[in-house]
């Protein structure tokens, strides 16, 4: 239903979420580490040097963001990891971490690289692997403090995170659920004359209610603004006859869901209507096409396909698709790989993307459906249920 509810009636009858995925257990964690000691080796480096970020979180548990201050992790063949950090932060990381590490701390007037230099001397490594999150002033100070060769980790830490253990496949179930959830009662609440600040406002609300730590990202888009992938500045009211795109997610234990509705509020244009249903075709052409062993580009190929015989692009030409077709997603929201041309990486159980082959109309509107997808041994299966009609969005 769209319309007809208010932002009051729809949160109070929201709850927190009962079906609670488990957390990603230490067992996982140890045999994800010795998976990358493994590709490590095999990238002919003797250490891994893994900075704050999503790559630390996966490996270690620790949901610790990248600031001014170095956190990094050292893994190293046969031996406990090595965790570089400030000193005073040592009891709240300790908090955090889900598995056993040796701390090596430096105080504020202390130069944490040289830390890590002199670590990386008393472990023998003449060769190290850096996570490409590491911020180019600490990789080259790195280099140039030490004697060791610096080579780029993204091979092993890709090859970790691109497939999805099925802990992890459940944890992204549970905060695509509660998305679609607080979708269908953004929806309700629409009228004319509400604000998409008003709507943005409420879908953060209502996630914190299901238990999400609020909205990882909204974009709320009304009329014309929906041309525009990521929106357009300002807070636009809505009017009966316009299209509304919302394009959200929340995080549950650093998983992310991410699913877009495009939807009419009252009546569209049958120009309108058209396009919305040739992006439905290409949404489920790039689903189709999405099977083990294919390259990530082949997935990219098929929406266009579709796009191109109904006389849109080709390639990123408007009105048409202006982006990729989908991207990888997990502890990041954008992550390895990509489901566009030139990524010819093999699709592989366990994969999980975004499927969404926006379609743009200049200056008048745009149409975007997103759901996730992930690969199977026979082809794809979807998180959640994809848009029904461009009347009908659940």
């Amino acid at each position: 239903m769209i319309g007809g509810s208010t932002a009051e009636i729809e949160l109070a009858g929201l709850q927190p979420w009962a079906d609670v995925a488990p957390a990603i257990a230490v067992a996982e964690r140890e045999t994800r580490m010795e998976r990358a000691r493994e590709l490590t080796e095999r990238l002919g480096a003797d250490a891994l040097l893994v900075n704050a970020g999503a790559s630390l979180r996966y490996f270690s548990g620790l949901p610790w963001g990248q600031t001014e201050r170095l956190v990094a992790m050292l893994l190293v063949p046969g031996r406990t990891p090595v965790m570089i950090c400030p000193h005073f932060e040592i009891g709240t990381l300790q908090a955090d971490l889900a598995i056993p590490v040796e701390i090596r701390s430096w105080q504020e007037d202390e130069d944490p690289v040289a830390l890590v230099v002199q670590v990386l001397a008393e472990l023998g490594a003449k060769t190290v692997a850096i996570d490409p999150e590491l911020p180019f002033h600490f990789a080259e100070r790195v280099r140039q403090g030490g004697s060791a060769l610096l080579v780029d980790a993204m091979p092993v830490i890709k090859q970790c995170r691109m497939v999805k253990s099925a802990a992890e496949l459940a944890l992204m179930q549970q905060a695509k659920n509660m998305t679609l959830l607080v979708h269908q009662a953004a929806a309700r609440i629409l009228r004319p004359g509400i604000r998409q600040s008003e709507v943005v406002h409420f879908i953060d609300a209502a996630h914190r209610k299901l238990g999400a730590r609020g909205s990882s990202f909204c974009i709320v888009q009304f009329g014309e603004a929906t041309a525009y992938p990521h929106g357009l500045p300002g807070d636009r009211e809505l009017q009966e006859g316009q299209l509304v795109l919302v394009d959200t997610g929340c995080t549950i234990e650093g998983y992310h869901s991410d699913i877009t509705r495009t939807y009419a509020f009252g009546q569209v244009s049958d120009e309108i209507r058209r396009i919305w249903d040739i992006e439905k075709e290409a949404q489920q052409a790039a689903f189709d096409a999405c099977r083990p062993g294919e390259p990530c580009e082949a997935v990219d190929y098929a929406a266009r396909a579709v796009l191109e015989k109904a006389g849109l692009g080709p390639d990123y030409n408007l009105p048409g698709l202006p982006h990729r077709t989908g991207h990888g997603i997990g502890l990041s929201i954008h992550e390895p790989a990509y489901l566009v041309r030139g990524d010819r990486t093999p699709l592989e159980p366990g994969m999980c993307f975004s499927n969404e082959p926006m379609i743009v109309v200049p200056q008048k509107f745009g149409v975007r459906l997103e759901d996730h997808m992930f690969v199977t041994k026979t082809g794809a299966q979807w998180f959640t249920t994809p848009q029904v009609s461009i009347d009908r969005p659940f």
